[in-house]
């Protein structure tokens, strides 16, 4: 599998490509609907994953089919498979009530939005947001192996060993 990213506005939002063979998949498709189809190429979109749905996260998600878009509301905790692409589903409320972190096992990475950065958690004082959810969230996600690589919502990547001391 083959991760690109983009940087989009309007807050230097991390929209992430997944390729597959001939197939893709759009994680947080904040804004520039050009910019992401230039950057797919000649690939079939088999999804578009929405991590959360604030503003800054989905500028863009009106733009592809309503068919293709995946979230809390259709994609089950636990292994989910969009077309040749086969993840688990993490539910981490506490950021927002409607977040997701993506995981791809045999990667060992993991697609968190705003719910775990480089540096810090996400933000819990924003509407949706709740403190007792993210303690819960992060307490669950702690549980993974170490040496994930995290694809956060804003900035660079990081891995969770390296964010476990913001884990308390």
């Amino acid at each position: 599998m083959k991760i690109s990213r983009l940087i989009l506005p309007p807050l230097d939002n991390n929209c992430y490509i997944l390729k597959l063979d001939d197939e893709c998949i759009i994680i947080d498709p904040a804004s520039n609907y050009a910019e992401i189809i230039n950057e797919i190429n000649d690939k079939k979109i088999v999804g578009v994953i929405v991590t959360h749905y604030h503003f800054d996260h989905i500028g863009a998600l009106n733009n592809f089919d309503e068919n293709l878009i995946y979230d809390i509301n259709n994609l089950k905790e636990g292994v989910n498979t969009i077309g040749k692409f086969s993840f688990e589903v993490i539910y981490t409320p506490g950021h927002k009530e409607d977040s997701i972190t993506i995981y791809f096992k045999g990667e060992e990475v993991m697609f968190t939005g705003d719910f775990l950065f480089k540096n810090g958690v996400g933000r819990t004082d924003l509407p949706g947001g709740n403190v007792t959810d993210m303690v819960n969230s992060l307490n669950k996600i702690k549980n993974y192996n170490n040496n994930i690589k995290i694809y956060p919502g804003h900035g660079d990547y990081t891995y969770l060993k390296d964010e476990v001391i913001n884990i308390r």
